[in-house]
């Protein structure tokens, strides 16, 4: 699992423990003092020779690796050539490590954000175009692209998990509609591993809301069944003035002018090339 420190990262090592996984985390930081105890190693994933390497060298009695979760990335947005190097040579370099060692199971956390720029409406479809709303949705449709050509070329299952909100609990109007609890989360990754030959798959990673404003039947076809609704709390959300902003488009802020930048930072280039 890599990004196995992050914030999703501690929750799902922790459920897939109890669940009886064996996992092996993956990250650019030591292990976190809390959660379970588990193979531990300090790999930068846009280094190929370094993945291959944590490829290489792991085992459990003469087993190796049977599937990737890839967590890890920039979770904010960025210039493009950082978003694509934080999510699509990640990718890349994993998916190249599994061809080579003959692992088939590939989950990774995609992002609503690759449909961010989808205008607020009827309920979103996996078959909605990719929309993105930011370079980091940018990357994420791009890195949902490298998947499909590796299960289309070589075979394996890949399953795009586009996380909506994950929170302890929602606490915006939106994240009634958006949210994913850790729970539900957990289930999530755990059904994207055990799925039958899913092929290339997307499902939307949210939780079983009232007011979901993606579909969740791609998912329950792939066993994924969420158990919670934001909807127990939105007693205890009031209103915001940015609601309206946040529910025009499903991407919320993301879509709006806030998050605007130019693709390349010149400044940097002109740097690089001196």
């Amino acid at each position: 699992m890599t990004g196995a420190a992050g914030s999703i990262g501690r929750v799902v090592t922790a459920g897939l423990a109890r669940s009886g996984h064996l996992v092996t985390g993956l990250d650019l930081v030591r292990r976190p003092d809390e959660g379970p105890s588990l193979e531990w190693l300090r790999v930068d994933c846009t280094d190929a020779d370094a993945v291959a390497a944590a490829f290489d060298g792991r085992a459990f009695d003469g087993r190796t690796f049977d599937a990737v979760v890839h967590l890890a990335g920039h979770p904010g947005e960025a210039g493009l050539l950082d978003s694509l190097s934080s999510h699509v040579v990640t990718t890349a370099a994993l998916l190249d490590a599994m061809v080579e060692h003959r692992v088939s199971r590939f989950v990774y956390a995609s992002s609503n954000h690759a449909v961010g720029r989808t205008p607020r409406r009827d309920r979103v479809g996996v078959d909605t175009r990719p929309r993105p709303d930011t370079f980091y949705g940018v990357a994420k449709v791009a890195a949902e692209a490298v998947m499909s050509l590796y299960a289309d070329r070589y075979g394996i299952d890949a399953v795009a998990c586009r996380i909506g909100s994950f929170r302890a609990r929602p606490d915006t109007m939106r994240q009634l509609s958006t949210w994913l609890s850790h729970g539900d989360c957990v289930r999530m990754v755990e059904a994207a591993l055990t799925a039958p030959a899913p092929g290339f798959a997307v499902l939307y990673g949210i939780s079983a809301n009232t007011r979901a404003w993606w579909d969740l039947e791609p998912g329950r076809a792939l066993g994924y069944e969420p158990l919670d609704d934001a909807e127990a709390f939105a007693a205890s959300i009031g209103p915001d003035p940015k609601d309206d902003a946040d529910a025009a488009h499903v991407g919320g802020m993301f879509a709006t002018a806030e998050f605007e930048r130019p693709a390349l930072d010149r400044a940097r280039a002109a740097g690089d090339g001196q």
